[in-house]
Protein backbone atom coordinates (compact mmCIF):
# COMPACT_ATOMS: atom_id res chain seq x y z
CA UNK A 1 0.00 0.00 0.00
CA UNK A 2 1.08 3.58 -0.59
CA UNK A 3 3.60 2.71 -3.32
CA UNK A 4 1.72 4.64 -6.03
CA UNK A 5 1.76 7.75 -3.85
CA UNK A 6 5.48 7.26 -3.15
CA UNK A 7 6.24 6.99 -6.86
CA UNK A 8 4.05 9.93 -7.93
CA UNK A 9 4.73 12.63 -5.35
CA UNK A 10 7.93 13.87 -3.76
CA UNK A 11 5.90 15.07 -0.76
CA UNK A 12 4.59 11.54 -0.22
CA UNK A 13 8.12 10.13 -0.49
CA UNK A 14 9.23 12.58 2.18
CA UNK A 15 6.60 11.20 4.57
CA UNK A 16 7.72 7.58 4.20
CA UNK A 17 11.38 8.56 4.52
CA UNK A 18 10.68 10.66 7.62
CA UNK A 19 8.85 7.73 9.24
CA UNK A 20 11.73 5.35 8.44
CA UNK A 21 14.24 7.75 9.94
CA UNK A 22 12.16 8.42 13.06
CA UNK A 23 11.74 4.70 13.76
CA UNK A 24 15.21 3.59 12.67
CA UNK A 25 13.43 0.96 10.61
CA UNK A 26 12.82 0.34 6.91
CA UNK A 27 9.08 0.44 7.45
CA UNK A 28 8.49 1.69 3.89
CA UNK A 29 9.81 -1.55 2.45
CA UNK A 30 7.48 -3.47 4.76
CA UNK A 31 4.53 -1.28 3.74
CA UNK A 32 5.19 -1.74 0.01
CA UNK A 33 6.39 -5.34 -0.07
CA UNK A 34 5.41 -7.13 3.15
CA UNK A 35 5.57 -9.82 4.37
CA UNK A 36 1.98 -9.36 5.45
CA UNK A 37 2.49 -11.21 8.75
CA UNK A 38 5.19 -8.75 9.80
CA UNK A 39 3.33 -5.68 8.56
CA UNK A 40 0.20 -6.60 10.53
CA UNK A 41 2.04 -6.79 13.84
CA UNK A 42 0.39 -4.02 15.84
CA UNK A 43 3.61 -2.07 16.40
CA UNK A 44 4.19 -1.98 12.61
CA UNK A 45 0.60 -1.66 11.40
CA UNK A 46 -0.16 1.48 13.41
CA UNK A 47 2.68 3.70 12.10
CA UNK A 48 2.30 2.11 8.63
CA UNK A 49 -1.34 3.14 8.32
CA UNK A 50 -0.51 6.61 9.59
CA UNK A 51 2.33 6.97 7.06
CA UNK A 52 0.07 6.01 4.17
CA UNK A 53 -2.64 8.43 5.29
CA UNK A 54 -0.19 11.30 5.72
CA UNK A 55 1.41 10.57 2.35
CA UNK A 56 -1.97 11.12 0.72
CA UNK A 57 -2.55 14.30 2.73
CA UNK A 58 0.84 15.74 1.77
CA UNK A 59 0.29 14.78 -1.87
CA UNK A 60 -3.00 16.68 -1.82
CA UNK A 61 -1.45 19.69 -0.14
CA UNK A 62 1.60 20.01 -2.36
CA UNK A 63 0.06 18.93 -5.69
CA UNK A 64 -2.88 21.25 -5.30
CA UNK A 65 -1.63 23.89 -2.92
CA UNK A 66 -4.37 22.86 -0.50
CA UNK A 67 -4.48 24.03 3.11
CA UNK A 68 -6.73 21.83 5.22
CA UNK A 69 -7.75 24.83 7.32
CA UNK A 70 -9.23 26.46 4.20
CA UNK A 71 -11.40 23.48 3.30
CA UNK A 72 -12.03 21.41 6.44
CA UNK A 73 -14.15 22.16 9.47
CA UNK A 74 -12.89 19.12 11.43
CA UNK A 75 -10.44 16.24 11.31
CA UNK A 76 -11.23 12.85 12.83
CA UNK A 77 -9.75 9.37 12.88
CA UNK A 78 -10.77 5.96 14.17
CA UNK A 79 -8.53 4.67 16.99
CA UNK A 80 -4.92 4.95 15.71
CA UNK A 81 -6.34 7.16 12.95
CA UNK A 82 -6.79 9.90 15.52
CA UNK A 83 -2.99 10.36 15.48
CA UNK A 84 -3.08 10.57 11.67
CA UNK A 85 -5.85 13.16 11.86
CA UNK A 86 -3.93 15.22 14.39
CA UNK A 87 -0.79 15.09 12.24
CA UNK A 88 -2.80 16.06 9.13
CA UNK A 89 -3.91 19.19 11.01
CA UNK A 90 -0.30 19.96 12.06
CA UNK A 91 -0.91 19.04 15.70
CA UNK A 92 1.84 16.42 15.47
CA UNK A 93 4.84 16.12 13.21
CA UNK A 94 5.06 13.01 11.04
CA UNK A 95 8.06 11.79 13.05
CA UNK A 96 6.33 12.38 16.39
CA UNK A 97 3.19 10.57 15.22
CA UNK A 98 5.24 7.61 13.99
CA UNK A 99 7.18 7.33 17.26
CA UNK A 100 4.03 7.58 19.38
CA UNK A 101 2.21 4.96 17.31
CA UNK A 102 5.16 2.57 17.44
CA UNK A 103 5.10 2.92 21.22
CA UNK A 104 1.31 2.60 21.33
CA UNK A 105 1.29 -0.51 19.17
CA UNK A 106 3.98 -2.25 21.20
CA UNK A 107 2.34 -1.29 24.50
CA UNK A 108 -1.08 -2.54 23.39
CA UNK A 109 0.44 -5.79 22.18
CA UNK A 110 2.22 -6.34 25.50
CA UNK A 111 -0.72 -5.30 27.72
CA UNK A 112 -2.48 -8.68 27.50
CA UNK A 113 -0.88 -12.12 27.02
CA UNK A 114 -1.39 -13.61 23.55
CA UNK A 115 -4.71 -15.43 23.32
CA UNK A 116 -6.07 -14.06 26.60
CA UNK A 117 -8.39 -11.58 24.92
CA UNK A 118 -10.66 -11.35 21.91
CA UNK A 119 -12.74 -8.94 19.84
CA UNK A 120 -15.97 -9.73 18.00
CA UNK A 121 -18.05 -7.63 15.62
CA UNK A 122 -21.79 -7.73 16.31
CA UNK A 123 -23.97 -6.80 13.33
CA UNK A 124 -27.68 -6.13 13.65
CA UNK A 125 -28.00 -4.94 17.24
CA UNK A 126 -27.95 -1.39 18.62
CA UNK A 127 -25.65 0.04 21.28
CA UNK A 128 -28.02 -0.43 24.20
CA UNK A 129 -28.68 -4.05 23.24
CA UNK A 130 -24.98 -4.83 22.90
CA UNK A 131 -24.23 -3.23 26.26
CA UNK A 132 -26.81 -5.54 27.86
CA UNK A 133 -25.25 -8.56 26.11
CA UNK A 134 -21.73 -7.59 27.22
CA UNK A 135 -22.84 -7.09 30.83
CA UNK A 136 -24.56 -10.49 30.88
CA UNK A 137 -21.50 -12.18 29.41
CA UNK A 138 -18.91 -10.53 31.66
CA UNK A 139 -19.65 -12.63 34.76
CA UNK A 140 -16.80 -11.05 36.70
CA UNK A 141 -14.50 -10.80 33.68
CA UNK A 142 -13.94 -7.98 31.18
CA UNK A 143 -16.40 -7.66 28.30
CA UNK A 144 -17.33 -4.22 27.01
CA UNK A 145 -18.23 -2.33 23.85
CA UNK A 146 -14.98 -1.29 22.18
CA UNK A 147 -16.24 0.38 18.99
CA UNK A 148 -19.61 2.00 18.30
CA UNK A 149 -19.05 2.12 14.54
CA UNK A 150 -22.54 2.62 13.10
CA UNK A 151 -26.16 2.08 14.16
CA UNK A 152 -25.89 -1.66 13.60
CA UNK A 153 -22.15 -2.39 13.74
CA UNK A 154 -20.54 -2.64 17.14
CA UNK A 155 -17.42 -4.38 18.41
CA UNK A 156 -16.98 -5.98 21.82
CA UNK A 157 -13.62 -6.58 23.49
CA UNK A 158 -12.33 -8.28 26.62
CA UNK A 159 -11.36 -11.60 28.12
CA UNK A 160 -11.52 -14.37 25.55
CA UNK A 161 -14.09 -16.53 27.35
CA UNK A 162 -16.34 -13.57 28.17
CA UNK A 163 -16.34 -12.35 24.57
CA UNK A 164 -17.20 -15.86 23.38
CA UNK A 165 -20.11 -15.93 25.86
CA UNK A 166 -21.30 -12.57 24.52
CA UNK A 167 -21.31 -13.89 20.96
CA UNK A 168 -23.29 -16.94 22.08
CA UNK A 169 -25.83 -14.69 23.79
CA UNK A 170 -26.06 -12.19 20.91
CA UNK A 171 -26.60 -14.73 18.13
CA UNK A 172 -30.10 -15.87 19.22
CA UNK A 173 -31.04 -12.20 19.71
CA UNK A 174 -30.52 -11.49 16.02
CA UNK A 175 -26.85 -10.55 15.78
CA UNK A 176 -24.41 -11.78 13.20
CA UNK A 177 -21.11 -12.32 15.03
CA UNK A 178 -17.71 -12.08 13.34
CA UNK A 179 -14.50 -12.73 15.28
CA UNK A 180 -11.74 -10.23 14.51
CA UNK A 181 -8.22 -11.56 13.85
CA UNK A 182 -6.56 -9.19 16.33
CA UNK A 183 -3.48 -9.70 18.45
CA UNK A 184 -4.95 -8.08 21.57
CA UNK A 185 -8.31 -6.94 23.01
CA UNK A 186 -8.20 -3.23 22.19
CA UNK A 187 -10.27 -0.43 23.75
CA UNK A 188 -11.17 -2.15 26.98
CA UNK A 189 -9.90 -2.20 30.56
CA UNK A 190 -7.34 -4.89 29.71
CA UNK A 191 -5.39 -2.15 27.92
CA UNK A 192 -4.80 -0.21 31.18
CA UNK A 193 -1.04 -1.00 31.18
CA UNK A 194 -0.81 0.43 27.65
CA UNK A 195 -2.64 3.57 28.76
CA UNK A 196 0.02 4.11 31.43
CA UNK A 197 2.77 3.76 28.82
CA UNK A 198 1.01 6.27 26.57
CA UNK A 199 0.46 8.69 29.44
CA UNK A 200 4.22 8.90 29.87
CA UNK A 201 4.91 9.01 26.12
CA UNK A 202 2.34 11.72 25.46
CA UNK A 203 3.52 13.80 28.43
CA UNK A 204 6.85 14.22 26.65
CA UNK A 205 5.44 14.59 23.14
CA UNK A 206 5.48 17.87 21.25
CA UNK A 207 1.81 18.46 20.47
CA UNK A 208 0.68 21.73 18.91
CA UNK A 209 -2.79 23.22 18.64
CA UNK A 210 -4.22 21.69 15.42
CA UNK A 211 -5.11 23.96 12.51
CA UNK A 212 -8.68 22.64 12.67
CA UNK A 213 -10.47 20.98 15.61
CA UNK A 214 -10.01 17.25 16.21
CA UNK A 215 -13.20 15.28 16.89
CA UNK A 216 -12.22 12.93 19.71
CA UNK A 217 -13.02 9.22 19.81
CA UNK A 218 -13.56 9.51 23.56
CA UNK A 219 -15.85 12.55 23.76
CA UNK A 220 -17.36 12.59 20.25
CA UNK A 221 -16.84 16.34 20.43
CA UNK A 222 -14.33 18.79 18.95
CA UNK A 223 -11.09 19.49 20.82
CA UNK A 224 -8.33 21.98 20.12
CA UNK A 225 -6.72 22.57 23.50
CA UNK A 226 -3.39 20.71 23.64
CA UNK A 227 -3.72 19.51 27.24
CA UNK A 228 -7.23 18.25 26.56
CA UNK A 229 -6.09 16.39 23.45
CA UNK A 230 -3.18 14.85 25.37
CA UNK A 231 -5.56 13.54 28.03
CA UNK A 232 -8.08 12.24 25.50
CA UNK A 233 -5.38 10.30 23.65
CA UNK A 234 -4.44 8.55 26.90
CA UNK A 235 -8.06 7.79 27.76
CA UNK A 236 -8.67 6.54 24.21
CA UNK A 237 -6.52 3.44 24.79
CA UNK A 238 -9.11 1.87 27.12
CA UNK A 239 -12.25 3.79 26.10
CA UNK A 240 -14.91 2.96 23.53
CA UNK A 241 -14.40 4.51 20.09
CA UNK A 242 -17.53 6.62 19.65
CA UNK A 243 -17.39 6.78 15.87
CA UNK A 244 -21.16 6.85 15.26
CA UNK A 245 -21.56 9.77 17.65
CA UNK A 246 -18.51 11.53 16.19
CA UNK A 247 -19.95 11.46 12.67
CA UNK A 248 -23.34 12.48 14.01
CA UNK A 249 -21.72 15.42 15.84
CA UNK A 250 -20.05 16.64 12.64
CA UNK A 251 -23.30 16.32 10.70
CA UNK A 252 -25.09 18.31 13.39
CA UNK A 253 -22.49 21.07 12.88
CA UNK A 254 -23.49 21.30 9.21
CA UNK A 255 -21.00 18.91 7.59
CA UNK A 256 -22.43 17.38 4.40
CA UNK A 257 -19.29 15.83 2.88
CA UNK A 258 -16.32 13.89 4.20
CA UNK A 259 -13.01 12.83 2.67
CA UNK A 260 -11.40 9.58 3.80
CA UNK A 261 -7.65 9.80 3.32
CA UNK A 262 -5.39 6.76 3.20
CA UNK A 263 -5.81 3.04 2.64
CA UNK A 264 -9.29 1.56 2.32
CA UNK A 265 -12.83 2.88 2.44
CA UNK A 266 -14.14 1.52 5.74
CA UNK A 267 -14.69 4.86 7.46
CA UNK A 268 -16.53 6.49 4.57
CA UNK A 269 -18.73 3.39 4.35
CA UNK A 270 -19.54 3.59 8.05
CA UNK A 271 -20.24 7.31 7.76
CA UNK A 272 -22.75 6.71 4.98
CA UNK A 273 -24.53 4.15 7.18
CA UNK A 274 -24.71 6.77 9.93
CA UNK A 275 -26.05 9.44 7.57
CA UNK A 276 -27.04 8.31 4.07
CA UNK A 277 -27.01 11.92 2.80
CA UNK A 278 -23.31 12.41 3.46
CA UNK A 279 -21.16 12.77 0.36
CA UNK A 280 -18.10 10.57 0.88
CA UNK A 281 -14.87 10.75 -1.13
CA UNK A 282 -11.86 8.44 -0.85
CA UNK A 283 -8.29 9.63 -1.40
CA UNK A 284 -5.70 6.89 -1.45
CA UNK A 285 -4.17 6.83 -4.93
CA UNK A 286 -2.70 9.45 -7.30
CA UNK A 287 -5.71 9.17 -9.62
CA UNK A 288 -8.07 9.83 -6.70
CA UNK A 289 -5.97 12.80 -5.57
CA UNK A 290 -5.96 14.30 -9.07
CA UNK A 291 -9.71 13.76 -9.53
CA UNK A 292 -10.39 15.44 -6.21
CA UNK A 293 -8.22 18.44 -7.10
CA UNK A 294 -10.05 18.76 -10.42
CA UNK A 295 -13.39 18.73 -8.65
CA UNK A 296 -12.20 21.48 -6.28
Amino acid sequence: MGKELFDAYGAARDVFEEVDEALGQDLSRLIFEGPFEELTLTENAQPALMATSLAAVKALQFAGGIRLADHCAFVAGHSLGEYSALAAANGLSVAEAATLLKTRGRAMQEAAPSGSGAMVVLLGLGLDEVRVVAAEAANGAICTVANDNSPEQLVISGDHAAVERAAAIAGPRGAKCVALPVSAPFHCALMAPAAEVMKAALAGANIEEPDVPLVSNVSARAARDVDEIRGLLVEQVTAMVRWRESVRFMCDQGIDSIVEVGTGKVLSGLARRIDSELEATRLGTPSEVEAFLEAL
